[in-house]
C-alpha cells in the first residue's frame, strides 16, 4: 500500500469510521492531493533539520547549501508521492 492509500484511507476512516472496506477511500484522493500541494515546500525549521544529514554527505559545503539540499530532497519525495496518485 503506498502512503497516498494509506493518506487516503485514514482520511475516509477519519469522516466516515463505518468505511473499513471496499473503495471509498478513493473519493478522498484530491484531498490527499490537496495536502500534499500545500506541504511541497519545507519549512525552515524543516530545512535546518535535514540540514543535519546532509552535512554528512558534502562536509564541505556551507550552511545554506545544506538546507537547501535538504529541502530539495524533500520536494523530490514529495513529487514522487504525487506521482503515485491513479
Amino acid at each position: 500500500m503506498t502512503p497516498i492509500e494509506r493518506a487516503a484511507r485514514a482520511l475516509c476512516q477519519f469522516n466516515d469510521a463505518a468505511e473499513e472496506e471496499g473503495d471509498g477511500w478513493k473519493a478522498y484522493l484530491p484531498q490527499v492531493r490537496a495536502v500534499l500541494d500545500a506541504v511541497h515546500e519545507p519549512s525552515d525549521y524543516m530545512k535546518e533539520a535535514g540540514a543535519g544529514i546532509t552535512r554528512y554527505i558534502s562536509p564541505d559545503s556551507d550552511e545554506r547549501a545544506h538546507a537547501q539540499d535538504a529541502a530539495n530532497v524533500w520536494r523530490f519525495m514529495i513529487d514522487a508521492m504525487k506521482k503515485q496518485l491513479p
